[in-house]
């Protein structure tokens, strides 16, 4: 077994991935490749050139659910992160697509690229539609999720999955971008986000992401100056 992910570890969708190897004990190797450059070799393994991809020895994946997936069911001996039954692996599926479609071109593509990304080609912040994201569009999904996780620790079953993950992946580039959950207006949501940012898994990660989130803002103010 030779697992290598190939992307970039600021994005929310490698991170996903990362955190379920993580999660399962997998051993793997990260081959940085950029999102919007990839190189001409990276489009074989997916020709959409977006990232994460997955390489199994000579087998390779695109897209980072659909990676997550094969995990749990290539190596059905590690920790299972899609639930026990037809029920909550529906339920698990159901969150992570939540998260990837509908927290995603919000926290990741208006608040992070906008804040982080942007500035560092020399492009404005459009402040206005992070604002739009934060003070419109994000209350309503903070408040579904705050309903759906009820009393629970965890969004299905009594342990981890990858709903828990994929949520706290788009969290964490918000919070790259500068902003945090209102721990009064969703308590439940900011007291799980502050469980998941104390997993091992993530501690494994994080500290060097907001060291490459730092150097971007850093970046980011010598091109707009």
């Amino acid at each position: 077994m030779s697992l290598t992910v190939f992307g970039a570890p600021l994005s929310p969708f490698v991170r996903k991935v990362r955190l379920c190897l993580l999660e399962k004990g997998l051993e793997y190797q990260l081959e940085t490749v950029m999102p919007f450059t990839p190189p001409q070799w990276y489009l074989e393994l997916n020709p959409l050139g977006r990232i994460p991809a997955l390489k199994d020895d000579d087998y390779t994946l695109a897209d980072s659910s659909v990676i997550c997936q094969y995990l749990e069911e290539a190596y059905p001996e590690t920790t299972c992160l899609y639930g026990t039954n037809a029920q909550e692996r529906g339920r698990v599926r159901w969150l992570e697509k939540y998260a990837d479609y509908e927290l995603a071109p919000l926290t990741t593509f208006a608040i992070f690229r906008n804040r982080i990304l942007k500035p560092t080609s020399g492009q404005p912040c459009n402040e206005e539609a992070v604002q739009a994201a934060l003070q419109q569009k994000l209350p309503p999904h903070f408040d579904y999720l705050e309903q759906q996780l009820g009393q629970g620790d965890f969004f299905v079953g009594d342990s981890l999955s990858m709903a828990d993950i994929s949520i706290a992946c788009q969290l964490i580039n918000m919070a790259h971008g500068g902003e945090q959950l209102d721990t009064q207006r969703w308590p439940g949501l900011a007291a799980h986000h502050a469980r998941m940012l104390a997993l091992p898994s993530v501690e494994c990660l994080l500290p060097d992401e907001q060291r490459m989130n730092a150097k971007l803002k850093e970046m980011g103010k010598a091109a707009t100056a």
